[in-house]
């Protein structure tokens, strides 16, 4: 039995916190994909990190997530900028919301067997466990606004989302 302090995850769920976690420390202290990524699995994959036991984490999907968002952030900015309110911009966001969305549409774009709804719901709750008030809202609705553009079929027809609310 898990203590309060302590939530175990699931290995694809610790990879995609660790992932955001390593994203947000590129962001931080600069450093390569590779050099975040092994620093990571020597050091705080396979450990209790902030309460969150990660220690079966994927590391093979972390490792993807992170190499992948280094080598396509300027598509990955590009594409949530364009979801962002015109009196939002992406430099205006938390870097940990940054990290957040890029590892989240780097899945929706890059990892088409990865359903949406699972995108969506990883990543909003991984948000609820950073953030309070509105930020898991603005998550979700730009990450349910991208999907609605890169995986429509998936989603079946349904008409435009509304505009995330900041």
């Amino acid at each position: 039995m898990n203590t309060p302090e302590q939530i175990e995850l699931r290995p694809r769920t610790a990879a995609r916190l660790c992932a955001v976690q390593a994203l947000y420390q590129m962001e931080m202290g600069g450093g390569s994909a590779e050099h975040i990524v092994t620093q990571f699995v020597e050091h705080r994959i396979g450990e209790v990190i902030d309460g969150f036991d990660c220690r079966k984490t994927d590391t093979v999907l972390f490792g993807r997530i992170v190499r992948g968002v280094a080598a396509n952030q300027q598509q990955l900015d590009e594409m949530i900028s364009g979801a962002l309110t015109e009196d939002w911009t992406l430099v205006r966001l938390e870097r940990l919301l940054r990290a957040t969305l890029r590892a989240g549409v780097f899945e929706l774009l890059f990892a088409p067997d990865v359903p949406v709804r699972v995108v969506l719901n990883e990543y909003v709750d991984i948000a609820h466990g950073f953030f309070e008030g509105a930020k898991p809202n603005l998550i979700n609705g730009i990450l349910d606004r991208l999907a609605h553009l890169l995986r429509a079929g998936e989603l079946g027809h349904q008409s435009e989302p509304a505009a995330p609310s900041q």
